[in-house]
This record gives structure tokens, C-alpha cells and sequence, in this order.
């Protein structure tokens, strides 16, 4: 199993807390699209592996046009052996989704959805510097219930806006539309982005750690009241709906990234191309590099399957481990993960290190101490 990442690097505007790579100039964007296919072709050796997922992200990959996405998805079927029933998930900003659009995606195999929601409080949004409103959040689902079984709805929580009864109600709100996947995440303030300025300059107070942690709180209480399985620090689905293309990098799975700042895993090493729309376009036409590459030694590696296996519910599988470096590994692991166990931050059960609901709130850190 292998799963194809495509970045599609342009927005209409900037959110304020947003550090991915994007730009709301898009003279470049027929050049991107060429591009694009032109590097699918160039990495054609990279994955050797049954294409089992495609994931269209961003930036905004829904402000493309329907012939552009299709052009990448013929181009990734030509080149790669894809499953003829892999999961294609196309992000989506709820001001880009008409039923015109939603009908044409269907066409050209789009078969999943993760809709860039956030909140449905308008003031928040307008705070985030969102492009849509709350009840264009609201319409534009009910448009996807109508020809998509399978979509993912996205939250932030932890805003320096957001008191906990609003979580509680886009909770609610969210819920009450059924959608079989949510990914939650906490607001961060990242450098160099609008809000981190602000927080910098103290325009904007920083982050309240506790009040994120009450609120994760009361995300976990209520998804799991609501049958849904917390599969991944961030992600909850119903039965069968969890995220194939983010399981697999959960999994340690092989990956191909394109598009600029799109990263690359195989296994023994990182690739990622270069962060600049012209510099990636211009390379690619001069059939140049843009890559730059990180080989991986054992410990990165051990390192590496304890950050991703611990977020998920089915956390380290010491057996695993075990197979694939050293008893030695196994047994280190356990013994640093001993005083995490003893304060219930751990679970230690049928060779498997578990978070406990707990534990969910310093997943980061206890992954740092476990780390070689």
C-alpha cells in the first residue's frame, strides 16, 4: 500500500494562523498544473508499490478548476499503479463547493471529502480570516450529503475567541449534520504567520494551554458519547470511515509528495521539494532537482515509528519493534515509557504502549521521552 500527496499551492487569502506553503497569486497557477504532471512522470520510480490513496491538499486544492484535478489523477493513474477502488480526497473550502462542481469531482473519481469547516461562529472566522461564513459552513455540507458518502469535517479549537460553550455547540452543530469523520486540531501560533505577529507584539494574547486542554477534554467526551472511535490524536470516525491516506502515514507507509513543499517517505529516507511556486515551476520545466533528501539512520527511524504509532489508538506495537530492530529497542522503550505507566499517562497491554485518555493531553512529550 502507497498513497500519492499532490500540493496545490495557491488560496484566495491568508488565514492568519496558517504556516502551510500557499500564495494568493495565482499567474503562475497554468504553469503549476504542467508542472505538476510533468514531476509525476520524473518520480515514476519512486513508488513501486499499489497506489491505494490520493490526496489533494493545500493551499486550496477546490479553487481549481475540474479539468486541471482530472488532468492529475489521469496523469498519477498513467504513471502508477493505482487501485481501481483507491481513496481520493480532495480538500475543500465550503466558498468553492457548488453542485455543479460537486457533480463534475464525482465524475472525474473524487470520492472523498475534507471540508476546511473550522468554526461555525461567525466571529471566529472572520478573526481566522476564514473566506466563508458559518452558514455557507452549514449549506455547503448538506450539498455533499447529496452526492458524497464519505467526507471529514475540520474544527479548530482553543482560540483565544472560542469560550467553551461555542466548542461545545460547533460540536453539536457538527454532529447533528452526521458526517462519518471529524479531524480536530488546536489552534497554534506559528512564526512568522499573521497571528504569530500579533501575539509577538502583543496586539493578540498568546495560546491558553488550559482551556485547550479543557476543550480536547470535552471533543473526546462527546465524540465518544457519540460513537465515534478516536483512531488518531486528531481524528475520529465511525466504523470503516477512518482516513486510508492518513492511516498510511500513521503506519509508516511509502509516500510520494508533489507539488512544492510536498514530502516524500520510503522507508530509509525524507525527501520534500522546495518551498517557492517559481523556483519549483522554472526547475521542473528545465527538468532540474527540487528535491532535498534526509536518509534516515536506525535510530531516526525507531524515533520516528514511536512519534506516529503512539498518537494512534492502536499505539507502539512492541512486537513490532521487535521485528523490525532489536529486543534491546523493545526493552529500552518499555523502561523509559515505566513512570508514564505509573501515572496512568500509559497503558502496557498485549505488548502494546497505549495512550490513556490521559496521556492524550501530553501525547507530544511523552513521545519525546520515549524517543532513543
Amino acid at each position: 500500500m502507497a498513497g500519492i500527496y499532490i500540493h496545490i499551492p495557491f488560496c484566495k487569502q491568508a488565514c492568519h494562523y496558517c504556516n502551510f506553503h500557499f500564495s494568493t497569486t495565482q499567474h503562475l497557477l497554468p504553469r503549476m498544473i504542467a508542472a505538476i504532471a510533468k514531476e509525476t512522470e520524473l518520480r515514476k520510480t519512486y513508488l513501486t508499490e499499489t497506489v491505494d490513496t490520493i490526496y489533494f491538499g493545500g493551499g486550496t486544492p477546490s479553487i481549481l478548476n475540474s479539468s486541471d484535478i482530472g488532468l492529475l489523477l489521469s496523469k498519477c493513474k498513467q504513471v502508477f499503479n493505482v487501485n481501481p477502488n483507491a481513496e481520493i480526497t480532495l480538500e475543500a473550502n465550503p466558498d468553492d463547493i457548488t453542485e455543479e462542481k460537486l457533480i463534475e469531482w464525482k465524475q472525474i473519481g473524487i470520492n472523498r471529502f475534507s471540508l476546511g469547516i473550522q468554526s461555525f461562529v461567525d466571529t471566529e472566522l472572520q478573526w481566522m480570516n476564514r473566506s466563508h461564513n458559518a452558514q455557507q459552513a452549514k449549506d455547503c455540507i448538506e450539498l455533499i450529503k447529496k452526492y458524497f458518502d464519505n467526507f471529514s469535517i475540520d474544527l479548530i479549537f482553543g482560540s483565544q475567541l472560542l469560550t467553551n460553550g461555542q466548542w461545545q455547540e460547533n460540536i453539536n452543530i457538527a454532529l447533528s449534520f452526521n458526517p462519518p469523520h471529524l479531524s480536530c486540531y488546536a489552534l497554534t501560533v506559528e512564526h512568522k504567520t499573521t497571528l504569530g505577529k500579533k501575539v509577538e507584539k502583543n496586539i493578540v494574547t498568546d495560546i491558553d494551554t488550559e482551556k485547550q486542554a479543557q476543550q480536547f477534554e470535552i471533543l473526546m467526551q462527546q465524540l465518544k458519547d457519540a460513537n465515534y472511535n478516536h483512531y488518531e490524536i486528531s481524528n475520529y470516525a465511525k466504523a470503516g470511515f477512518e482516513s486510508k491516506h492518513n492511516s498510511s502515514y500513521w503506519q509508516g507507509k511509502h509516500y510520494l509528495g508533489l507539488g512544492p513543499s510536498a514530502h516524500s517517505f520510503n522507508g530509509l529516507s525524507r525527501s520534500w521539494n522546495i518551498s517557492n511556486n517559481a523556483l519549483y515551476v522554472a526547475a521542473i520545466e528545465s527538468n532540474q532537482s527540487v528535491l532535498e533528501t534526509e536518509t534516515l539512520t536506525p535510530t531516526q527511524q525507531i524515533n520516528e515509528y514511536i512519534m506516529i504509532s503512539l498518537r494512534t489508538s492502536s499505539g507502539i506495537d512492541l512486537n513490532v519493534v521487535e521485528e523490525r530492530w532489536s529486543k534491546e529497542v523493545c526493552d529500552k522503550i518499555v523502561s523509559l515509557s515505566a513512570s508514564w505507566i505509573t501515572t496512568n499517562h500509559l497503558v502496557l497491554h498485549n505488548k502494546k504502549l497505549q495512550l490513556t485518555q490521559l496521556g492524550k493531553l501530553f501525547a507530544d512529550g511523552i513521545a519525546s521521552d520515549l524517543f532513543l
